[in-house]
């Protein structure tokens, strides 16, 4: 499932708690913005125009249910409420408020990726487990041009530059998600390796690779970058 693009604002007062999801969630190809209360809430809204929002009831000053209450007046946003409290009846109050779902801290941060993808796969437009449309003809890589139907790179001479099925693949995913940011795990499972491990850093050199081929200063590469902390994005 491809989740890049997606912007999601983290509000929650507490700064260790915004960090660790932020980081899980960014790791995973989300665009998270961080925000410590309602107020910094609405502005990022408006600014960044979220595709989901995981807003914190207990905040000092207004509180989550007061923020979810204003946004709703303007926004159908999916909102995840997540809070220490665990009473049946903030989960009843924040859900007719207009809340898409409901987790209590201590949170599973993987559960709390399930929750948002189904959020997210609600919204008309939402996300899907189909892959993008597969791309036809040709694309510049750098120094190359990669032939999507004949499975082909060749050079600014117009010859031919030996390239593996993998790193066909690869180039081909990063075609497809061209302006995105794509971590490790997506590359591969879009790529369909299913030969790799969960920490497999194989990803690395197969680019190395690639950046040999298509970059004019490998060491310096500028088509296929690295993201520091989260993975690469072509474009």
């Amino acid at each position: 499932m491809s989740v890049n693009g997606y912007k999601i604002i983290v509000c929650d007062d507490e700064p260790h708690l915004r960090e660790m999801v932020g980081e899980y969630l960014n790791e995973r190809g989300y665009d998270i913005v961080e925000t410590p209360n309602a107020s910094a809430m609405y502005e990022a809204s408006e600014k960044y125009v979220p595709d989901l929002v995981i807003l914190d009831i207990n905040m000092p000053g207004e509180d989550g249910l007061a923020a979810l209450r204003n946004l709703r007046k303007t926004s159908d946003v999916p909102v995840i409420m997540l809070t220490a409290a665990s009473e049946v009846i903030d989960r009843v109050v924040g859900l007719e408020m207009g809340a898409d779902d409901y987790l209590a801290k201590p949170v599973d941060l993987r559960e709390l990726e399930a929750r948002i993808k189904a959020a997210l796969r609600r919204r008309p437009g939402g996300i899907s487990e189909e892959r993008p449309t597969a791309q036809k003809g040709s694309m510049s890589f750098g120094l190359c041009r990669l032939d999507f139907d004949r499975a082909q790179l060749f050079d600014g001479q117009n010859n031919e530059v030996p390239i593996t099925a993998m790193e066909f693949s690869l180039l081909r995913v990063f075609a497809e998600n061209k302006g995105r940011v794509l971590n490790r795990d997506q590359l591969l499972e879009q790529a369909h390796d299913r030969g790799w491990e969960p920490f497999d850093r194989s990803i690395d050199l197969r680019i190395s690779r690639l950046r040999r081929k298509i970059e004019t200063n490998p060491t310096k590469p500028e088509v296929i970058r690295t993201v520091r902390g989260i993975g690469y994005v072509f474009g």
